[in-house]
């Protein structure tokens, strides 16, 4: 931990609103990676396997009918779609911090870290105000104690994965009913 002590947090049943918001978002980021691995996992087998005729041996053969076939339940379009609802719910519990109230250091070292955790994923962390965000994080973590590492739980996760998925399902099915 960076050589800070650590900040006792309960899983989500905590006093302060932004410790419970920070494990919400701590969860669905890990979601939206999760559902991530697997789209990519998908782009491999279409790249392996493009449906196109190879040939062997003498002679052509099919290869096997592409991921990426159109259809009902299309597996890529479902994941894709699915990481997008993650990543989407995370982007949710990003908004909410201004409107949530720290009530204790370690809330407000939450809020911090999730601000320069949503930095990670986008924009370039050597611009301003980032750097000086995570120095003022790196200076409460030293006063405060930092965040323990967040531990999630696999039914939670896959109950997270399955309901992405089927809404993603639901979302691919109406597209191609549509046209």
């Amino acid at each position: 931990m960076n050589g800070f002590r650590q900040i006792a947090v309960s899983s989500g049943n905590s006093p302060d609103p932004a410790l419970n918001l920070w494990t919400d978002w701590h969860r669905a980021r890990h979601v939206s990676l999760v559902l991530c691995r697997v789209q990519q996992r998908l782009e491999t087998q279409m790249i392996v396997n493009p449906g196109i005729p190879v040939l062997t041996v003498g002679k052509p053969k099919e290869r096997l009918t592409s991921v990426a076939a159109s259809g009902p339940g299309s597996g890529y379009a479902v994941a894709r779609e699915a990481e997008v609802f993650a990543m989407t719910e995370a982007l949710r519990f990003q908004d909410a911090i201004p409107k949530v109230t720290a009530l204790s250091l370690a809330g407000v070292v939450a809020k911090l870290e999730m601000i320069v955790g949503a930095d990670r994923d986008i924009g370039d962390p050597t611009d301003f105000p980032w750097p000086h965000i995570a120095s003022v994080l790196s200076d409460l973590k030293a006063i405060a104690g930092d965040l323990p590492a967040c531990r999630l739980n696999r039914a939670a996760t896959r109950a997270d994965v399955a309901r992405h998925r089927k809404e993603a399902t639901k979302l691919v099915a109406a597209l191609e009913a549509h046209g």
